[in-house]
């Protein structure tokens, strides 16, 4: 008997509700299931989720909930006090970027915000209102700081102030020469025509930006000296994913604005440093990967330092995302700054002063290679310090003076714990301990992680798992695979605590048994790991998960017969990926959202991640071309206003399957976007049915109610 076995109690041994049933699941079966859910067991969760409220002198207050009602504690790091309060409970921090409804941009002074009229940029003087028009030569899919990424598109404007208020950053998009997409509406009457520029992979001409500098003091644009860049940036497939514009970085006094310029393909970078004044712009260096470069995982990790004329730069040409010092006068590597088969995530502080970085980084804790940990280092790449040393995955928010910050670190299976340290690492006092106790009451439990190797049978791959809290240790149980492969993100998402994921442990409750499974070519980890899939995203990590799942069966009662899997958009692309890939494996299967064809999804998601279409075989990928091959059952999901996976996508796949003649399931939203917003409690209860009937043999109730659902 394995391990797994001899850890079953006399109370798992019990058999559950459903199976009382026969073969047929109750609305209380599906109620107890949903119990499960985040909205009903947050309440049941004491002391999580510290928001610090900064105060003068790093002083903070926050409030926590537990069984006892809600408590605000005011700390103070200098007398090393945690102090009940409620002088704060009614106060919260105000202010943002955003402000007057998100489509203005605040100046660091707070006293000017920036929007867009007419394709043209206004400054707005915030005490009286009044508006000053900056730019005059705007038009249509010609404007300055235009939002739109494709995929992703909005009425605000994208630039980067200087630090004086005094300056912006921005350019003016050209669009003019690039494809429509087109969504239309269902309502009755005439419905209404959605059309935006889109690009797609193979485009000959896809959207530019002609960087400019902005005097808003006394209005002139001044153009930078270089053609036009494609719209692409060094961290993902939009140029405002940092929540600002992304690869700037303004000397103080705003006479100098360094930048990046990407390659249309993401493989050449270019650092330059323009003269805001003249336009002038200098090339610093260049780097050139064969496959895709990204400048950090989930921040933009280079820095320009002009007081010392250098520059932090982020690479994985070593194999590992690391730090490297440069000149910036000439270019050239001063020296790498850190090293070792680990990796920086993200670049949290830098003291130009102690010449000192502080970074997240991965791959150092033993136990999981995801967790991270909060690092120092100096600029000469020596003394490096963990200042989180505590197994777990870290988040770490540092107070506005740069002298403490708050951790909180957890494990999948491990409530956190909340600390405040200073930025030696020293403790200055525990905030918080989170208490699952009312949770585990209610019959909760965490997942399990777990370790095995990938389709190479050579590298370790993690995931989770989640068994029934009444399991049967006589039987064996059907298993769904929740998939999202990349390559930008995985399936487990976060590697912290989270009581409630979605809904894998609801759907174990119905009597299965769910796997989240971190496939290879995945970021975080190191640079080959993550290249595994380039320029073939269609492998979507699907040889990974039918190994893993295997080996699973051996300590845990899986059947390998009964295989369910299920996504959403690159999540939905693998599903029917699946189905038609590996028919024999894979019996039922949920495509939410799916881009089967990346020949009809935004440009700089496949030309990234594959390569442009010149250099790759998109045919090869396409869902459709092995429609036919379909055995199981398959449900496919969309809405038919997703401005993000158009809904072509999916409709391609539909059509070869009925071609091929194929018995296939269809859910359609007609006017919900990437997400279903309302209609979602409704999908997920689609969801359960559809792998209660077809997974585990049984009968759902009939049009079961999720709790909360509100369709208007």
């Amino acid at each position: 008997m394995n391990k797994y076995f001899l850890t079953v109690t006399a109370c798992t041994l019990a058999v559950s509700a459903f199976a009382q049933q026969g073969n047929s699941l109750t609305a209380k079966d599906y109620e107890r299931a949903e119990s499960f859910m985040g909205y009903n067991t947050a309440k049941f969760i004491d002391n999580a989720n510290i928001q610090p409220n900064w105060l003068d002198g790093d002083k903070f207050w926050y409030t926590i909930k537990n069984d006892k009602g809600e408590q605000t504690y005011l700390v103070d790091p200098a007398k090393k006090t945690k102090t009940l309060t409620t002088d704060y409970k009614a106060t919260a921090p105000t202010g943002g970027r955003r402000f007057g409804g998100r489509n203005e941009v605040l100046s660091p002074d707070g006293k000017k915000a920036i929007l867009i009229k007419d394709y043209n940029l206004y400054v707005k003087d915030v005490a009286s209102g009044k508006l000053t028009q900056l730019t005059t030569d705007g038009v249509k899919d010609y404007g300055y700081a235009t939002d739109n990424a494709g995929w992703k598109h909005s009425d605000a404007p994208i630039l980067r102030w200087s630090p004086d208020s005094k300056k912006i950053a921005t350019f003016q998009q050209d669009q003019r020469n690039s494809k429509d997409m087109y969504l239309v509406t269902t309502n009755v009457g005439s419905p209404k025509l959605e059309a935006w520029k889109y690009p797609l992979p193979g485009d000959k001409e896809i959207p530019t930006i002609r960087r400019v500098v902005i005097d808003v003091e006394n209005p002139k644009v001044i153009s930078f000296n270089i053609p036009a860049d494609p719209h692409r940036a060094t961290l993902s497939d939009d140029i405002s994913s940092s929540g600002t514009f992304d690869d700037i970085d303004w000397k103080a006094d705003a006479s100098e604005v360094a930048f990046v310029s990407t390659s249309r393909d993401h493989k050449q970078e270019k650092f330059r440093i323009a003269n805001a004044s003249t336009g002038t712009v200098r090339e610093v260096f260049e780097e050139t990967v064969k496959t895709q470069f990204e400048s950090g995982q989930g921040s933009i990790n280079w820095r320009y330092l002009p007081a010392t004329k250098e520059i932090i730069w982020y690479s994985e040409r070593d194999n590992w995302g690391h730090l490297y010092l440069y000149d910036s006068a000439t270019g050239k590597v001063k020296n790498q700054i850190t090293k070792g088969n680990w990796v920086v995530t993200r670049l949290l502080k830098v003291d130009e002063k102690a010449r000192t970085l502080y970074f997240i980084a991965n791959a150092q804790d033993k136990k999981n290679p995801y967790f991270g940990h909060f690092y120092k280092i100096g600029f000469d790449g020596k003394k490096l310090t963990d200042l989180t040393p505590e197994e777990g995955n870290h988040i770490v928010s540092i107070s506005p003076s740069g002298q403490h910050f708050i951790d909180t670190y957890s494990q999948p299976d491990v409530p956190p714990v909340t600390l405040m340290r200073n930025l030696d690492g020293k403790l200055i006092t525990t905030l918080e301990k989170t208490d699952v106790s009312r949770l585990t009451a209610t019959g909760w439990k965490a997942p399990t992680p777990v370790t095995v190797k990938a389709h190479d049978g050579k590298t370790d791959i993690y995931g989770l798992i989640f068994t029934p809290t009444k399991i049967d240790a006589n039987k064996k149980y059907p298993v769904i695979d929740y998939i999202y492969p990349g390559p930008q993100g995985g399936s487990v998402g976060s590697w912290s605590f989270v009581a409630s994921r979605g809904d894998n442990q609801a759907l174990a409750e119905l009597g299965f048994i769910v796997v989240v499974i971190e496939g290879t070519s995945n970021p975080d980890r190191s640079k080959s790991f993550h290249d595994m899939s380039y320029g073939n995203m269609a492998k979507n990590t699907l040889p990974d998960q039918i190994t893993a799942i295997k080996q699973l069966s051996e300590k845990y009662p899986i059947d390998t017969t009964k295989v369910g899997i299920w996504g959403h958009s690159g999540g939905g692309f693998a599903t029917a990926g699946a189905m038609f890939r590996y028919p024999d494996f894979f019996k039922v299967g949920i495509s939410e959202s799916g881009n089967h064809e990346n020949r009809n999804y935004e440009d700089d998601w496949g030309e990234r991640y594959n390569g442009l279409v010149e250099n790759a075989d998109y045919e090869v990928q396409a869902n459709q071309n092995y429609a036919k091959n379909l055995k199981g059952k398959l449900m496919l999901v969309h809405g038919l206003m997703d401005d993000n996976v158009p809904p072509y996508n999916t409709l391609l796949v539909v059509e070869a399957l009925e071609k091929a003649n194929k018995s296939f399931d269809l859910v359609i939203f007609p006017n919900s976007a990437h997400g279903y917003g309302t209609y979602s409690p409704y999908m997920m209860r689609r969801r359960w049915d559809y792998f209660v009937q077809n997974l585990l043999g049984a009968e759902p109730p009939k049009d079961y109610k999720m709790q909360g659902t509100v369709i208007k």
